[in-house]
């Protein structure tokens, strides 16, 4: 029987029809949507609350709780096959309480764009979907393409992103949000975290063209933007607040993310 290697090198067997029937629930948002891409919605037993697309879909799916703290016994009561973490959304210790009753926990750990196929092919391989995974590779290759022309000869800038504020969190260069725009042609700062989710002084700014203030985790919003400008610890670098699901989400929404980015380095060159 063919097995698969998840995130962390532990083989899974593809599921087969002998098996029984596939109960799969997701603790990762970005991972939901994928599932339901690879047209594994109607083996999808559960959910978190952070999980919202599709969101008129999921709404028959049940809620198990958050990515972190979710409920062990709701879970235990959906009786799955397999539950699908991520080492950065999960907690190691709370998965390690699921072990005790589900069959297969599957960790995944996209660190950049490029990641993407291999998770594709992943879950396509597990769950009987290589057809559906190959569309996507194809789909995300072309995506790739598009940013990559878009963005050949524009000049490379540094950008502070920020993912939360009191205090103020940026990312480090060894984080998937950071490598996704590094291939739109933007440099992240700081250059040398030791963390990957570090507190920054906002005076990290006057080494940035640009500040991005994203929808998520923290939900920043216009009247963010306005008062970080005026900010006079911002120096007046110039902010943007972007979507931050389309930059920080991996799986199928890459695909969406990669021309999202193509597109918005082009309205402001």
């Amino acid at each position: 029987m063919m097995q698969w290697p998840d995130a962390l090198g532990k083989p899974h067997p593809a599921w087969s029809a002998d098996q029984g029937e596939l109960r799969l629930v997701s603790l990762v948002p970005s991972i939901t949507e994928l599932l339901w891409d690879l047209g594994l919605g109607p083996q999808l037993v559960g959910r978190t609350g952070f999980c919202v697309h599709p969101r008129q879909a999921l709404q028959a799916v049940p809620k198990v709780g958050g990515t972190k703290g979710f409920s062990v016994e709701k879970i235990r009561a959906l009786a799955p096959t397999h539950v699908i973490v991520n080492v950065d959304e999960n907690r190691r210790e709370e998965v390690a309480a699921l072990e005790a009753f589900v069959p297969h926990i599957v960790v995944t750990h996209p660190l950049g764009p490029d990641d993407n196929p291999a998770l594709y092919r992943l879950l396509g391989h597990l769950f009987g979907k290589e057809a559906e995974a190959e569309r996507l590779c194809a789909d995300y290759a072309a995506a790739r393409a598009e940013l990559a022309d878009a963005v050949a000869g524009l000049p490379r800038e540094t950008v502070l992103y920020l993912i939360w504020k009191k205090p103020w969190m940026s990312v480090s260069r060894d984080t998937y949000i950071s490598r996704m725009l590094a291939a739109a042609g933007w440099d992240s700062l700081p250059a040398d975290a030791a963390e990957r989710y570090p507190e920054v002084d906002l005076a990290l700014a006057r080494q940035a063209g640009r500040i991005l203030l994203p929808s998520e985790p923290y939900p920043f919003r216009d009247k963010d933007a306005l008062e970080l400008a005026a900010d006079p610890a911002a120096s007046g670098t110039p902010v943007l607040t972007v979507d931050g699901e389309m930059i920080s989400w991996y799986g199928s929404r890459a695909i969406a993310g990669l021309r999202y980015l193509a597109a918005l380095r082009q309205s402001l060159a």
